[in-house]
This record gives structure tokens, sequence and C-alpha cells, in this order.
């Protein structure tokens, strides 16, 4: 089955798990989606992940993270869709909450947190918001 927006499917597939309390959620493994997992990890928002290529395709395989009953991730959106790309530079990255959230960001030295990119003064494509 092909995808048109597969992290908007990697997203949605997040948020439905999170409603239904599961502890963990599978979804089709590309490089770009390892990386965005690796920073909801490195971030605090998800336990581990882990990428299974028992079968022909891989299967990215995501614990999700739970505080007192209630997920950590309490908003994850999309920001740059297939039809409308969002591009930003390192000056007008949006803070998201205040700060205490974070939008990942598609730069050319990689995949990275809004804080990151600033840092870097390197700007890109706002590929979604958590927090």
């Amino acid at each position: 089955m092909s995808l048109s927006d597969p992290i908007g499917d990697m997203i949605a597939r997040i948020k439905n798990a999170l409603v239904r309390n599961h502890k963990k959620v599978a979804l089709p493994s590309s490089n770009f989606k390892v990386k965005i997992a690796d920073i909801l990890k490195n971030e605090g928002f998800i336990k581990e992940y882990k990428i299974d290529t028992e079968n022909k395709k891989p299967v990215l395989s995501i614990d999700l993270k739970y505080y007192s009953g209630n997920p950590v991730i309490s908003t994850f959106e999309r920001v740059s869709k297939p039809g409308r790309r969002i591009f930003s530079s390192a000056d007008s990255l949006p803070k998201i909450n205040g700060g205490l959230g974070v939008a990942i960001v598609s730069t050319p030295k990689g995949v990275m947190t809004d804080v990151d990119a600033r840092k870097q003064k390197v700007g890109g494509e706002i590929i979604c918001k958590v927090f």
C-alpha cells in the first residue's frame, strides 16, 4: 500500500495508540521515521524504539511513555504537509508552548529539534510539533 504522507500516518498511529492507552505501536520503518523516533526518545516523549527486520519489510516498534496513567505526549501535530510545505529560517522558528514543547525540523544538516536548529543557526522545513 502506498502512502502519500508516511509521516502523517506515523503521527496518526501514535496519537491513536495514546488515546487507546496502548503500550506499543508498530509502523512501517524508514530512515526519516527513525530519526523522528530518536528525537522523541531523546526529548523524553517515548520510552524506546526498535527496528524489527524479521520479514522483508522493516517495522518500527515504538514503546509509548505514560506518567501516572496519562500519556506524556498531549499534542502531536503535523505542520508541513505534502500539499503545503512550511519552511522557516533559524530566527523565526516557532517556540512550542513557551519552550516546553518541541518542533521537529528537517534541515540541510539533518533532522533536529527547533532548539538545536537555533543553536546551529540553520532553518528548514517544520515537520511537526510535540507537546
